[in-house]
Parts: C-alpha cells; structure tokens; sequence
C-alpha cells in the first residue's frame, strides 16, 4: 500500500515540473513597452550620477542587483515585490547579511563556498520575515560576499551606499515618472 502512495507522490511532483499554465505570458501593451524601457533609463541614469557624485568616476556603487530592481519598479509597477517596503528594505536588509556574513563567514577554509549561500539564504528567510521580499536583495546579499576587495573595504558603508542609498534614488524616480504616465499609480502600498 505505501509503495502506491510513494508512486503516486512521486508521479504527481512531476507533474508540477509541467507548470500551471499552458503557453507564453501575454503581451505587453507597447505603450507600456516604452515607458518601461524609458522609465528604467532614467532610474539607472539618475543613480549613475549619484554614484559619480558621491564616488568619482569608481563604479562601486552601482551594483546589478539595482538594475533587476528598476525592472520591477518600472516593468512591473503593481507587483507587491516592487513596492516601496519591498524595494528599500528588501536591499538595505540583504546588504546588512551580507556584509555581516562576509565578516563573520569568509575567513574560514570553507568560507568562500558557505557564505554566499548562507548570505542569499538568510536574505531571503528575513525579507519574508519583515514582509520585505524583493528578489534583487538576494543578489545586493550575493555581492556583499563575493564582491570586489573595494566592496568588503566598505564593511557596513555598503548597507548605505548602495543598500539604502540607490533604492531610494530608484523609489524616487519612480514615484515622480510613473505617476506621469495616466495609466499608472505607483505605488499600490507603502507597509
């Protein structure tokens, strides 16, 4: 009896490596198209000169996982992983594991393999926890670990400049733009 029920659960996980839904999301307006694409732009045009304002010509503070998140503020405004407490916290929190685990993790011999798993882990079990999940705090967690030595030089600089810091420059761009637009309102919520 328990070997059916062992082939049953097993057939029936996968299944769901089918997915849900049968075919391609659907399509974008063009209109959207454009004022997302344009939106993004002036989000990552305006943090680059931040950076250069703050920084000089060293790129340090614009990091990757800022790009994905101006995805979401102006790709997918709606998107309760794109809100403002999503957006700020889910970057300011992951930035502070991962400086904390870099500290804490990366001197040992296995560090160099445990704690960028452990960094992006622990983000993400404490954006859920604080209701802040954004999934490009993940990658601001992945940075603060395998990050240039500029980067760790930075210690806990690196949860205000880029942590807090660049997503507030995106939030406000993003207020200010996609409330221009009348078929958008930004945001859904703050808390």
């Amino acid at each position: 009896m328990s070997a059916a029920r062992d082939q049953r659960t097993t057939s029936s996980y996968w299944r769901k490596w089918r997915g849900r839904a049968h075919g391609s999301p659907p399509r974008v307006d063009w209109r959207e198209i454009l004022w997302s694409g344009i939106g993004g732009f002036l989000g990552l045009f305006a943090i680059g000169g931040c950076a250069l304002a703050l920084s000089g010509l060293d790129r340090v503070m614009v990091i990757g996982s800022i790009g994905a998140s101006a995805v979401l503020v102006f790709g997918a405004v709606r998107s309760p992983l794109a809100q403002p407490r999503n957006l700020v916290g889910g970057h300011v929190l992951s930035a502070l594991v991962g400086v904390s685990v870099h500290l804490v993790v990366s001197g040992s011999s296995w560090g160099s393999v445990i704690a960028p798993a452990l960094a992006v882990g622990l983000a993400i079990s404490l954006m859920h926890l604080t209701r802040t999940l954004h999934p490009p705090g993940g990658a601001t967690a992945l940075v603060a670990v395998i990050g240039s030595d500029k980067i760790h030089e930075m210690g806990y600089w690196f949860v205000l400049f880029p942590g807090l810091v660049m997503p507030l420059v995106l939030l406000l761009v993003a207020l200010v733009f996609n409330n221009l637009i009348p078929r958008r309102s930004y945001p859904e919520y703050w808390v």
